[in-house]
């Protein structure tokens, strides 16, 4: 369908003429597409928005929780309330039902429950799961948030920051130990997020929680970019996480199935 922008263009009209009513559509439009902090003069670079106007909006838009600042202070990420909305979106009751579909049947063939997270701005937040029908489960609702550094579905996503975002926060995260395996050195953190974003898919080897392993792959949108994870978890008294890899070819084909959905409905 093309971007506000796009669409804009293609009538011919200059593109100072975005109508008022659309400009901050048209800035967060251009915040999510970039897929990694834009600066207000980048994004101008489009939608050719008097100077002192582009500044404004950004203001307007980090001071109501929509953009936040990165780490270099000069560009922006989507805010809180961004994501939240984007949440909401994802959790809309056509897309939920297909998508708990997938889950299920997925639960059913590995026999552990199964998660969709989506990246916060400090930790994975869970979006959706189908628990599993053994009395012994970890309990970990929608909503819950878990660190990046020592859980599968958190190390899925770093491996796909760009390189100084990933040791800016290797270097800056508070690498808390949750249990004996938990990784609390930075370069062996780098060591580890680089081994998954070669091989595809991400383990979770009892680093969060004594007792739990889990497996998570990415799921991504139309430029490939990650949207969220899929992942299982289960205790170790029934799972290795040798164990778990015998069930990778099933998540991987899941979550081109929740790609999928994301490619119908973009």
């Amino acid at each position: 369908m093309g971007s506000l922008v796009e669409r804009m263009n293609s009538q011919n009209p200059p593109p100072d003429t975005i109508p008022s009513s659309l400009r901050l559509l048209a800035i967060l439009e251009e915040v999510a597409s970039a897929g990694q902090p834009l600066t207000p003069t980048e994004a101008n670079t489009r939608l050719q928005l008097p100077k002192p106007t582009i500044h404004r909006l950004f203001a307007t838009l980090e001071d109501e929780g929509f953009l936040q600042r990165d780490i270099d202070g000069r560009g922006f990420a989507p805010g809180h309330r961004l994501r939240a909305l984007s949440g909401g979106v994802l959790s809309s009751l056509r897309i939920r039902t297909a998508r708990l579909t997938i889950l299920r049947n997925l639960s059913a063939r590995i026999g552990e429950t199964c998660n969709l997270s989506l990246p916060g701005r400090e930790a994975m937040v869970y979006l959706e799961r189908v628990e599993t029908e053994w009395p012994l489960r970890i309990q970990l609702p929608i909503g819950s948030k878990v660190p990046f550094y020592c859980t599968a579905s958190g190390k899925m996503y770093l491996s796909t920051l760009p390189k100084p975002h990933l040791q800016r926060y290797a270097e800056n995260e508070n690498l808390t130990r949750h249990t004996a395996n938990t990784i609390t050195d930075p370069d062996v953190l780098l060591d580890e997020v680089a081994q998954t974003a070669a091989r595809g898919y991400s383990l979770d080897r009892e680093e969060f929680m004594d007792g739990m392993i889990a497996l998570a792959v990415a799921i991504v949108d139309t430029q490939g970019r990650l949207v969220s994870t899929l992942s299982f978890h289960a205790p170790t008294q029934r799972f290795s996480a040798e164990d778990a890899l015998a069930f990778l070819p099933a998540l991987k084909t899941a979550s081109a199935e929740l790609s999928e959905l994301i490619l119908k409905d973009s």
